[in-house]
C-alpha cells in the first residue's frame, strides 16, 4: 500500500493506493490516527497522480466525474450503498430516506446512515451529496463545514449564476 498527502481547499487528505486501485481518500485532522507519512521521494503508483490530478480538476470546477479506478471493502450492503452513492449527479442532494428507498430497503436508513459514514474514498465517492430528509446538513465523517463547502462548490460549478444553496 502507498500512502500519500494532498493539500486541498479543504485541509489536507491522505490518500492510500495499491500498485492499480485507490483505497482511501481521508481528511487527515478528522482521522483517529494519521498513517505515517511517505518521503515525497518514493516512487508512488500512476494511480496516486491520477487522483491527485482529477482532485485538482475537481476543485477546480473542471471535473464533474471521476475516472479513477478505486475500490471499497465492505460487506454486500456497504458494497449497494456506496454504488448507489457514486449515482449521485454532481451538485444534486438526496436523502438518507431516498438512498434506502434506492437501495430497495427503506427501513434500512440508520443501516445507510453508517455505511454512509464509512466511507472511505470521500470527495470521489460523494457522501457529501446525502443531508436529512428535512434538508439540513447532517452526518458527515469530515465534518459539516466541509459537507457544506462541497455541496456550495459543486453548486457553484452545476448551476452557474443561480442563488444561493443555503
Amino acid at each position: 500500500m502507498f500512502t500519500t498527502y494532498y493539500h486541498s481547499p479543504l485541509g489536507e487528505l491522505e490518500i492510500s493506493a495499491s500498485e492499480d486501485t485507490l483505497h482511501s481518500i481521508l481528511f487527515v485532522d478528522t482521522q483517529k490516527k494519521p498513517a505515517p507519512r511517505r518521503s515525497a521521494s518514493e516512487d508512488l503508483p500512476k494511480v496516486i497522480y491520477q487522483t491527485i490530478q482529477e482532485l485538482e480538476e475537481y476543485f477546480a470546477g473542471t471535473r464533474r466525474e471521476f475516472s479513477v479506478n478505486f475500490s471499497h471493502s465492505g460487506t454486500d450492503f456497504q458494497q449497494k450503498v456506496w454504488a448507489e452513492l457514486y449515482n449521485i449527479p454532481y451538485g444534486e442532494t438526496i436523502s438518507y430516506l431516498e438512498l434506502a428507498r434506492r437501495i430497495g430497503n427503506e427501513k434500512s436508513i440508520r443501516a445507510v446512515g453508517t455505511t454512509n459514514g464509512n466511507n472511505k474514498i470521500c470527495i470521489i465517492v460523494p457522501c457529501h451529496r446525502v443531508i436529512g430528509s428535512n434538508g439540513k446538513l447532517v452526518g458527515y465523517g469530515g465534518d459539516l463545514w466541509r459537507k457544506e463547502w462541497l455541496l456550495k462548490h459543486e453548486y457553484k460549478y452545476a448551476i452557474p449564476k443561480a442563488g444561493s444553496l443555503f
